[in-house]
């Protein structure tokens, strides 16, 4: 039988906590987290990105995650926390549990950008 996206956001939400944006936000303030903005590079710059976000594409994340990779990012490690978020909330989750299965292990899905933004998280336009 066939996944669809469905399917694969109910599985990835088993996994990655996902936290609220006042929690996020609380997090945010530690100087070893990550936060990753998974939307496409069009959406982040229609609306900015959370002020310090290192946005990577959901398509690119793999890559960017994985130190054996020439497109590894050095931000990503192992021993920091990681917070992710897109549009919605989907992507994010999906994206937190490729990095769970990638040995990332305090990873989490802080949901999407508007209520992110309305809940005072600053934003940076590029």
């Amino acid at each position: 039988m066939s996944k669809t996206v469905k399917d694969y956001v109910t599985e990835a939400n088993a996994v990655v906590p996902k936290l609220t944006p006042e929690e996020a936000a609380q997090r945010m303030q530690s100087d070893d987290v990550l936060v990753v903005d998974v939307r496409d590079a069009d959406e982040v710059r229609q609306t900015g990105k959370l002020k310090g976000a290192l946005n990577v594409s959901r398509g690119m994340l793999e890559f960017r995650a994985d130190p054996e990779s020439s497109y590894h990012d050095p931000a990503f490690r192992k021993d920091r926390t990681i917070l992710l978020h897109c549009a919605a909330g989907g992507r994010s989750a999906m994206s937190g549990k490729v990095l769970k299965d990638m040995g990332y292990s305090d990873v989490y899905n802080i949901g999407g950008f508007s209520e992110l933004a309305s809940c005072g998280i600053e934003v940076e336009k590029s």
